[in-house]
């Protein structure tokens, strides 16, 4: 059984639970269909996406990368924050803009921190770690690397989370995790975290390097390259292994108030 803390509208504090064989939930000694259960966003703090952390995403942009005004790969790891307007759980919609035909859909591994991060090493990052989620970092399609994509990552819905935290112990390996992302019921893309150019660990010693990590803050490993596109009343489903899955339908924005459809 895995162990998860989860969130469920309408109730503040945070749930824990029991994931069993057969997918459905025990909390408080009462077993639960996930589909049944009303759950929120199960993190309050600040999401970090990290770019250019697959080994395939990479050498797409390298060539880019080389000309000007960069000329070189990165260094360091490359961040961008996706705010709290951002957030929504599984199975509410994801606005679709006006004049926007189709959205990237970014398969993220969030690590969830556990406690105050400041320049941990590789060896003892597990510590700092309170479990994974899974994030959808949905975006507008763009092809620039030269300034911070805002109007395309951080508008209301694009970031769906859930369906819970799955503790750092019920995860066997975060760096060898296959990733589906499926649309309409199709499965449109696969790839794995061994596919990661900073690992879990390294990825938070080198963030924690330069800036500090709070509890309850979520660090995204990155999004595989060739993200998949969906439309208007697609259904989108990501899912990771051992972590879980979300779902969520695109909608026309102006049919979406609040989170909800009109």
């Amino acid at each position: 059984m895995q162990k998860v803390m989860l969130k469920l509208r309408g109730i503040e504090q945070v749930l824990e639970g029991e994931v069993n064989e057969q997918g459905t939930v025990e909390i408080q000694g009462i077993d639960y269909e996930l589909d049944a259960l009303p759950v929120d966003v199960p993190v309050n703090g600040t999401i970090y996406g990290t770019l250019l952390n697959y080994q395939g995403a990479f050498e797409v942009l390298e060539p880019a990368m080389k000309e000007a005004p960069y000329k070189n790969p990165p260094k360091a790891p490359v961040l961008y924050i996706k705010p709290k307007n951002t957030f929504i759980s599984s199975g509410k919609p994801i606005p679709l803009p006006e004049q926007v035909e189709a959205l990237e859909i970014g398969a993220a591994l969030g690590i969830v921190i556990g406690k105050t991060a400041t320049k941990v090493s590789e060896k003892d990052a597990q510590q700092y770690i309170a479990g994974y989620t899974v994030v959808n970092d949905v975006s507008i399609p763009h092809e620039s690397v030269h300034r911070p994509a805002v109007k395309e990552k951080a508008r209301d819905g694009f970031c769906p989370i859930g369906p819970w935290i799955v503790s750092r112990d019920s995860v066997e390996n975060a760096n060898d995790l296959r990733i589906i992302v499926s649309i309409n019921g199709e499965v449109n893309q696969e790839n794995t975290t061994k596919n990661l150019i900073r690992s879990v660990e390294k990825l938070i010693a080198d963030v924690t390097g330069y800036m500090t990590l709070y509890k309850g803050d979520v660090l995204l490993v990155g999004v595989p390259e060739n993200a998949p596109l969906a439309k208007a009343n697609d259904l989108v489903t990501v899912e990771i292994e051992q972590i879980g899955k979300i779902e969520n339908r695109v909608m026309n924005e102006q049919d979406v108030i609040g989170g909800d459809t009109v």
